[in-house]
């Protein structure tokens, strides 16, 4: 498996998915296709899909060309508000990419169309995650269309239970000022400076993984006592709530 970033817009990621083993190819949220699909062309494999995290035109608006481009191309979202979805998927449902065995992974709070992508490699023992604008590293989306519960449960009872060796792959460069803002609620995570301190000269900070999310994402420590007294909640939904709420306005 192997996983290719394309920087799109001023600050997205698309990303070409490649099964080796088979020569197929999915691609995640091609919003410019122009510069998506040159990049799947070189592969000299066969695109079967589109794998798209949510509705938000920064993500999804490429669709509607892809599909023109490519009939009977595969396009999955989680909901009608996907352009030109071809099958729609709940929490929990399988499929494959050649060799690749996908699991979605609803994940309400940024939007009620957001899907995470867990992909599993097993003959390398490989795994990531596509997680759109529900994680990203050192930070979560903002909360357009659901409740700090609905995030927390994304977040911390969901991508938090995957297996610690994820790579994770956002849909946004936003490390550098996630990780300032982390910072400025957990100011002696060491982990977290030491982090810091790595991405400042990276010009792509992806892929993380689930451990070092666990380690220095403020959103994923919402029951740690740095994070209770930086908000002065108890409750880690209510942590989560008002870190939330700091980061809006940081």
């Amino acid at each position: 498996m192997k996983v290719i970033p394309v920087p799109c817009l001023s600050d997205n990621y698309a990303y070409v998915l490649v099964d080796e083993q088979s020569r197929q190819i999915a691609i995640v949220d091609p919003v410019e296709p122009e510069k998506v699909l040159p990049v799947a062309e070189r592969t000299g494999m066969e695109l079967k899909a589109v794998l798209t995290t949510h509705h938000h035109a920064d993500h999804a608006a490429g669709n509607n060309l892809i599909a023109s481009t490519i009939p009977g191309i595969a396009v999955y979202g989680g909901e009608s508000r996907i352009p030109s979805m071809t099958k729609q998927l709940k929490n929990g449902d399988e499929f494959s990419l050649g060799s690749l065995h996908i699991r979605a992974i609803q994940t309400f709070g940024h939007t009620t169309s957001s899907i995470c992508y867990f992909v599993e490699d097993k003959h390398a023992d490989e795994r990531v995650a596509f997680t759109g604008d529900t994680l990203f590293v050192g930070g979560c989306g903002r909360l357009f269309e659901g409740t700090p519960q609905d995030m927390y449960t994304s977040l911390n009872e969901k991508l938090a239970k995957l297996p610690k060796d994820t790579k994770v792959y956002a849909g946004h460069e936003y490390t550098r000022a996630n990780l300032r803002f982390a910072l400025s609620v957990d100011s002696d995570n060491q982990a977290l400076k030491d982090k810091a301190k790595r991405c400042g000269t990276m010009q792509c900070t992806m892929p993380s993984t689930i451990a070092e999310e666990l380690e220095t994402n403020p959103f994923m420590r919402v029951d740690q006592p740095a994070l209770q007294t930086a908000t002065g909640k108890a409750d880690p939904v209510e942590v989560l709530a008002a870190i939330r709420k700091l980061k809006d306005n940081f």
